[in-house]
């Protein structure tokens, strides 16, 4: 940095703040300095640049699934935000394994990420204020909201479930399964709750014969259809808790030969890119992905630049329900 600000005519906190563009420089300025950085090939230290302004401009995002087209569109509602002030993301794949959902954030801790958003399906709350108390910790769903565990962002992840299973109630279906992930996980709660609301509101008790609980996966969900469809007096719809578990539903009544949704009607949740490009086009409750993101990015920012402790906020993202060919 000394010798660009020699070659340059600048200060070497000119220097420095065109780098982290924290404060205003002239374009004229700003442009000498690029200027010389790139003729002398010059690469800011991080490591020596966190340890003069105890931030890594990094922070790190946990999930449990990679391949579900949620998280990446998620991931690029942070960097709507997050980019823009300098950050990077980190991302750790831990397939809902609480063991490997513990070793990412340790070492997040270890690599002194300056904060993490996680979609927590294992950690217990125990785990999760070992690790609040050392950076600011946003979590991506898993309620209930905690304010000793920091912010929480998720949709409405029962009322959007409700709201699904009413509409197939009022397209005359009597037998209305419901396949989730395993209890305990993610949101898998809440979304069978969704699921036994609405039943509930018309007086209908629930046979469990007809709740299926597994991954969030298309196999899982196809393999819980097969058993769904073996049953004696089978499902004429099925309330999915995802879109992948629903696009595993649909390969299940094709290979049988079922007619969608004259024969079986089936939903998913969270409307992922597939859902509409799939036959027949899912019908299914958006999760809007990059505003969640977009929220979690702004809530992490939030903490970073306050000066004082904040309280914990809660933050709920509306649902709604997109009628497409499947039900």
């Amino acid at each position: 940095m000394t010798e660009v600000a020699a070659r340059a005519g600048v200060s070497v906190t000119t220097v420095s703040h065109v780098l982290s563009g924290r404060r205003p420089v002239s374009d004229r300025t700003r442009a000498r300095v690029l200027q010389v950085i790139e003729e002398l090939g010059y690469q800011p230290n991080a490591l020596a640049q966190g340890l003069r302004t105890r931030r890594t401009m990094t922070v790190g995002l946990l999930v449990p699934d990679l391949t579900n087209p949620f998280y990446p569109m998620m991931l690029r509602g942070m960097d709507d935000v997050l980019v823009p002030a300098g950050y990077r993301t980190v991302v750790g794949n831990t397939d809902a394994v609480r063991e490997q959902e513990l070793a990412f954030l340790r070492e997040m801790a270890t690599r002194r990420v300056d904060g993490v958003v996680i979609a927590p399906f294992q950690l217990t709350r125990k785990d999760l204020l070992e690790h609040h108390a050392t950076m600011p910790v946003v979590r991506l769903g898993g309620g209930p909201f905690d304010a000793d565990l920091g912010d929480l962002v998720r949709s409405d992840d029962e009322g959007g479930m409700a709201q699904a299973v009413r509409y197939l109630l009022e397209q005359g279906r009597s037998r209305v399964a419901y396949i989730g992930g395993a209890r305990h996980t993610g949101p898998s709660d809440l979304r069978e709750a969704g699921f036994r609301r609405a039943l509930a509101e018309i007086g209908r008790d629930v046979d469990e014969s007809l709740v299926v609980r597994g991954d969030f996966t298309r196999d899982a969900g196809r393999e819980a259809a097969e058993a769904l469809l073996d049953l004696e007096e089978r499902p004429d719809a099925i309330a999915c808790a995802n879109d992948l578990i629903a696009i595993g539903v649909l390969d299940a009544a094709r290979k049988r030969r079922l007619r969608v949704p004259e024969d079986l009607a089936v939903s998913g949740y969270d409307d992922i890119d597939a859902a509409s490009l799939i036959i027949p086009a899912l019908t299914t409750v958006v999760n809007p992905a990059r505003e969640v993101g977009r929220c979690c990015g702004e809530a992490l920012l939030r903490r970073l630049g306050a000066e004082q402790p904040e309280a914990a906020r809660e933050l709920v993202i509306a649902n709604s329900l997109v009628r497409r060919e499947s039900a």
